[in-house]
């Protein structure tokens, strides 16, 4: 069974709709093992997005991502990264098609709802940053 780390974005919460992208993930017969809340901070955020920290569109993530606590969570289930994957559509909500997550809450690349990791490699590192030990219930 693979782990995944997903984030509840702050669009998702903003918009209400984190009851019905978890209902999505439990209707696939995906577990939850980890769940929290928090309002990520700067320096955490830096460590998450390394891969665009340098680009100048960094600060506006940065900005979205710490403008209101998000949820948290650990997920497992058979072939799960890619299942999510599928679940959430593609990165740009605008290329999401209807059905899909993004497809149906989310607005654009940076307002796409939900963070997935996009490998179980990414997922154990990801876990690992924003779960500690003992947090995750397999």
């Amino acid at each position: 069974m693979e782990k995944t780390f997903i984030i509840f974005k702050p669009d998702c919460m903003q918009k209400r709709v984190v009851g019905s992208v978890l209902s999505r993930f439990e209707a696939a017969g995906f577990d939850v093992i980890g769940c929290k809340m928090a309002r990520l901070d700067p320096a955490v955020l830096r460590e998450h997005y390394a891969h665009v920290a340098s680009k100048p569109f960094y600060p506006e993530i940065e900005q979205f991502m710490a403008s209101r606590p998000v949820i948290m969570m650990a997920l497992r289930g058979e072939n799960i990264v890619q299942r999510v994957r599928d679940l959430l559509g593609p990165t740009d909500s605008k290329k999401a098609a209807k059905g899909t997550i993004r497809g149906d809450f989310g607005t654009d690349m940076m307002r796409n709802i939900v963070h997935a990791s996009d490998s179980v490699e990414n997922g154990k590192v990801e876990l690992a940053r924003f779960f500690k030990a003992g947090e995750i219930f397999e």
